[in-house]
């Protein structure tokens, strides 16, 4: 039986395959006994989970030997705290305001530093990227924060910023919740990466963080112990119990991810050909319609979450409702925004994509 195609922004899609096997492992997990989320997370049963999802995100992201990967917990949301209580050192903060995300974080930070406002797409509605020419960045920053890929808008940086060149020595901080997988990243140009795991990673509840090491310690003095980096680092994500069942189903998608192959590539390389194929096949199809219309500027549409609206939203009920009949959930639009967005994160098989499109143009004849 083909399970229905669900283009939930988050917690969004996981791999069948991974599914089963957690279903099968749910009582006990490889003749221990236990279910992986009665384990403890110091036993050596879990520390095996652990250690081998941290080898093979470490591998699947290439993320650097000077980089340490943090397991926590609380979502982009509380990283949005988080990161200014170990960065910021109560100074200035760079943002550049690209969507709903960047802008709640913009917000957040003034509770513990100064934010500096670098750029806005606002005035555009959140459709477009500002340029780097529009940029003013501040002399002294503790960091620059974006978010390269806005979860609700559907705008993402195809390229990151290079601070460097634009004349600013402070270091890049990268929200990448919603394509973090998707696409491989230049980790010379980045301090710090953090998402949740529940868009392209794994369920909800874990929250992943990459940092520089050089960027350690440097957390003000009432950060919270659990929240500080160097203190989480230094005790191997173990500072205080973390998300384990969340952990372990995440390993299960890095293990599954590492496995797929297109044209001669695996992993995160294969992921990205997917993702441009099942995101032009979308696009492609809105672009043409007399009915449907994405807002975003075409050099920084998503991959990962395509927003469009019906130019009759008179209509919006009854093409949900034709949507669920067929199979396709969840593509009701943000609320703060509305319309409709697919979300079509590495779990969305192109044959999802399809299916979608196929119902976007049988919709359309019929209200021709």
């Amino acid at each position: 039986m083909t399970r229905p195609y669900n283009f939930s922004a988050g917690p969004a899609a996981i791999p069948d395959a991974v599914l089963i096997q957690a279903a099968s492992e749910m009582l006990d997990w490889q003749g221990s006994g236990m279910g992986v989320m009665e384990m403890s997370h110091r036993g050596k049963e879990f520390m095996s989970i652990y250690e081998e999802a941290e080898a093979d995100l470490r591998e699947l992201l290439a993320v650097p030997v000077n980089f340490k990967i943090l397991f926590m917990q609380g979502g982009g949301i509380a990283e949005n705290a988080i990161v200014p209580l170990n960065l910021s050192q109560e100074g200035t903060v760079d943002f550049v305001v690209t969507g709903n995300w960047s802008q709640k974080s913009f917000k957040e930070a003034a509770q513990f530093c100064s934010p500096h406002l670098v750029a806005s797409a606002q005035n555009s509605k959140f459709t477009r990227i500002p340029p780097a020419a529009e940029w003013h960045l501040s002399d002294n920053a503790s960091y620059v924060h974006v978010c390269t890929n806005e979860t609700i808008d559907g705008v993402e940086y195809h390229t990151l910023p290079d601070l460097k060149a634009l004349g600013s020595n402070a270091p890049l901080v990268i929200d990448f919740s919603s394509h973090v997988a998707s696409r491989s990243i230049d980790w010379s140009k980045v301090g710090l990466a953090f998402g949740g795991a529940q868009k392209n990673l794994g369920p909800a509840g874990l929250t992943l963080v990459v940092i520089r090491e050089e960027l350690l310690g440097k957390a003000m003095k009432h950060c919270p112990s659990a929240f500080n980096y160097k203190l989480v680092a230094d005790n191997g994500s173990m500072y205080n119990t973390p998300p384990t069942y969340s952990i372990y189903v995440a390993g299960l998608v890095f293990k599954w991810l590492k496995a797929q192959t297109e044209n001669g590539v695996s992993g995160v390389a294969a992921m990205s050909q997917r993702s441009i194929a099942k995101s032009n096949l979308l696009y492609d199809y809105l672009d043409q319609s007399q009915l449907y219309e994405n807002r975003v500027e075409k050099s920084c549409r998503s991959r990962m979450n395509i927003p469009f609206y019906l130019r009759d939203e008179s209509r919006n009920d009854a093409f949900l409702a034709g949507a669920k009949a067929r199979g396709l959930l969840q593509l009701k639009g943000h609320k703060s925004v509305g319309g409709m967005r697919a979300s079509i994160y590495n779990a969305m098989p192109l044959e999802g994509v399809q299916a979608l499109v196929a119902y976007l143009k049988d919709f359309e004849t019929t209200q021709a």
